[in-house]
């Protein structure tokens, strides 16, 4: 009789095999029990499913969700785990050697906690040298300890969450949601806790250009409008902040100076120029849902341009 694993790590995939390889070689090598940990890969509309990557590594199973989105997928997974605890995690992330032990031990030790967020770091092409992208997205993108203390949810990029409670706060929400804050949100609506775990760190890539970051704020942008609705006082507000968003990279200067994931001065005038950048962009997308109104047909294509 096979044994009951004591974690059960999500991955949902899209058109990254290359990618989804390296993440289940980090989880190959955690220092943890053979046999602890299963890991579920849900395909999500693939131009062809990694069988052959999932194929090369041990207790490694592949699911596919043909619902699109990152939210159902991660729920097909959880339909199917084993585990008492489940982790996800995404196919471009690598988790350190110690994610699954810290994970573990942290829940033994604090049946008090229901789910946590981990830390999440910017893996750069040349640590010597950090582009303004990356030098932006190590001191604003993956803010997990605010996320987890001050906004009441993880980053699904890196979380972990008791099987049981998962199951009545219910699953994760469809591409037209930001499925992690909003699953979180509710989660701790009901009563449960969250924490953050800086002991379970992944790392990511960053962006490799200003436009792939755009993308990004593309989708953060618009799910926020789609809450504004069509309400004046709304939408007056919102337009007062795309007016704010254009000075306000003034007020993050001793932020960027203070911050220990920069080091040098050239980075962090990189990642300043960066912020403005992201700024303007970002008060110009604000501007133009008040004129268009087109928030859902942004949302929805969000992650489907290599489909």
């Amino acid at each position: 009789m096979q044994a009951v694993p004591q974690l059960s790590v999500i991955i949902p995939h899209l058109n990254e095999p290359g990618e989804l390889r390296r993440c289940l070689a980090a989880l190959a090598n955690q220092e943890v029990e053979k046999g602890s940990v299963e890991v579920i890969v849900v395909d999500n509309g693939s131009r062809e499913p990694p069988r052959t990557v999932c194929d090369g590594f041990a207790d490694v199973r592949l699911e596919i969700e043909t619902v699109p989105g990152p939210g159902p997928a991660r729920n097909r997974g959880a339909s199917v785990a084993r585990a008492p605890l489940l982790a996800f995690i995404d196919a471009d992330c690598l988790a350190d050697p110690r994610w699954v032990s810290a994970i573990l031990d942290f829940m033994n030790r604090h049946p008090e906690i229901d789910f946590l967020g981990g830390e999440i770091g910017i893996e750069p092409q040349d640590p010597d040298r950090l582009s303004a992208v990356e030098a932006y997205e190590s001191v604003f993108s993956y803010q997990v300890r605010r996320y987890t203390e001050k906004l009441g949810f993880a980053a699904t990029g890196n979380m972990a969450v008791r099987a049981d409670v998962f199951r009545r706060v219910g699953p994760f929400g469809g591409i037209a949601t930001m499925e992690d804050t909003e699953w979180g949100q509710r989660a701790t609506a009901m009563g449960f806790k969250v924490a953050f775990l800086p002991e379970a760190r992944v790392t990511t890539p960053s962006c490799k250009s200003f436009a792939e970051l755009a993308r990004r704020w593309d989708r953060h942008v618009a799910h926020e409008f789609r809450h504004v609705g069509m309400k004046p006082g709304r939408r007056a507000v919102w337009a007062a902040k795309a007016a704010a968003a254009v000075v306000s990279p003034l007020a993050s200067v001793p932020r960027i100076l203070r911050s220990d994931r920069l080091q040098g001065l050239a980075p962090r005038w990189r990642a300043f120029v960066c912020l403005a950048r992201v700024r303007f962009y970002r008060a110009q997308l604000m501007a133009r849902l008040l004129w268009r109104n087109d928030a859902g047909a942004m949302v929805g294509l969000w992650n489907r341009e290599a489909s």
